[in-house]
């Protein structure tokens, strides 16, 4: 069932309430309306929290903590679908439908009035273990004639080890499976490890695939994200078809596929309006980044990176910079967990044009970032408590699209409220 709330982010959408929105009044079954400003009183400006890393400082202006966006925007949010199993990644198919992953393997296709598909057949196996499963999906603008589907996912490799990999397939007509089914990229090394495999997948104008990986989190793999004859922690560019891209930075002693190295767990990516590619990365504690990837740049990871271990130990030597290594455009300290990044372009919301939109799962707010000459310089926090939120896209009619990460995981459409 379609299931519709109101939200009205009055007067500093930066300031996120702690616990749940308070009801202003009861709509229709199936509805409700709810007000943010009655919980203002007790609500927090994000940017008061005490950091994770003590004593680092930022590279330049607004790399952290940029100024919270004033905004009186009413937001509604509506329930397009609801029982996915931790979905992870959605594409719009041009008749408005969406495909949607289920990390335990399944892929479905939800209807603009939430009806959800039996599981597409044909797919590969996934190793569902951990934070691995069916990952992200995309279509390109030719799909109503190829109706070619690319998707990332966890493949078993034997002895308990995995790797990230991708996979196209061309859907059936009544979209019941997938046939000519293809892996055209393979994680190298495989690992035993049940964390940080990425994954998402992002289209360039030129109409090169974009990959993000992760480094597999343990100590001796992170050790790999440096290293260019490894697949750990990159960011690769390959042709749709398999193999890498044409055009490709040359690396000395490096995989032709990367296109950058040093990342920790990128599980965000988009092209912004300047063409580019950005990407978001899960950092340690206090060190979530925003990167904008340039060919053969080194990012750094782990030798450099804002934040501290989970235990509270500096990473490596505790550097935060280092000559031949990218700063980040961003950074959050205390971290959001992002996951799920979006430029809004759509007409439903004018004055966020240009803006990036990213998924927030520890902070379980959708992020919205403004960006001038690729750089930050405001930050709001919207729909405080909404979920996990593993995915943010932008429907063709305007209206921003989350995807929240739970055993009943849901699909919500977010427009203006009326």
């Amino acid at each position: 069932m379609v299931r519709a709330v109101v939200i009205a982010a009055v007067v500093m959408v930066g300031l996120p309430c702690h616990g749940a929105f308070a009801a202003a009044q009861a709509g229709d079954a199936g509805e409700q309306v709810w007000d943010l400003a009655s919980q203002r009183g007790i609500a927090r400006d994000f940017n008061a929290a005490r950091p994770n890393a003590r004593g680092q400082t930022p590279a330049f202006p607004n790399q952290t903590r940029a100024p919270v966006i004033k905004d009186d925007v009413r937001l509604q949010t509506r329930v397009i679908a609801s029982s996915l199993e931790h979905p992870w990644g959605m594409a719009e198919l041009p008749d408005g439908r969406w495909l949607v992953t289920e990390r335990p393997g399944r892929l479905r296709i939800v209807s603009a009035d939430g009806a959800v598909s039996p599981p597409v057949k044909g797919l590969p196996a996934v190793d569902a273990r951990g934070q691995g499963g069916l990952l992200d999906v995309a279509v390109r603008d030719d799909f109503a004639g190829t109706r070619r589907v690319w998707w990332s996912f966890a493949e078993p490799r034997g002895g308990g080890t995995n790797a990230t990999a991708v996979a196209t397939g061309v859907l059936s007509p009544d979209g019941a499976a997938m046939s000519d089914v293809r892996v055209i990229f393979r994680q190298e090394p495989p690992w035993k490890s049940t964390l940080h495999f990425g994954s998402r997948l992002a289209f360039a104008p030129d109409g090169a695939l974009f990959v993000t990986t992760g480094e597999r989190s343990h100590n001796e793999p992170r050790k790999l994200a440096q290293d260019v004859t490894a697949l750990l922690g990159k960011v690769v560019r390959l042709d749709p078809e398999g193999g890498p891209a044409r055009g490709n930075p040359h690396i000395p002693g490096g995989r032709p596929e990367i296109w950058s190295w040093g990342h920790r767990n990128l599980q965000s990516a988009a092209i912004g309006p300047d063409g580019a590619l950005w990407t978001v990365e899960h950092g340690p504690r206090g060190g979530d980044e925003l990167n904008r990837p340039q060919a053969g740049r080194n990012h750094g990871w782990p030798i450099i990176t804002y934040g501290v271990e989970y235990s509270g130990q500096k990473v490596g030597e505790g550097r935060t910079s280092q000559e031949g290594m990218e700063q980040p455009v961003y950074y959050w300290d205390p971290v959001i967990a992002p996951s799920g990044l979006a430029f809004y372009d759509g007409k439903l919301f004018p004055t966020w044009r240009g803006s990036a939109l990213i998924g927030a799962l520890r902070d379980e707010t959708l992020v919205r970032l403004t960006l001038r000459d690729g750089k930050v310089t405001g930050e709001a926090r919207y729909l405080k408590g909404i979920g996990r939120v593993r995915d943010v896209r932008v429907a063709r009619d305007g209206a921003i699209m989350l995807l929240t990460d739970a055993n009943d995981g849901e699909i919500i459409r977010v427009t203006p409220a009326p």
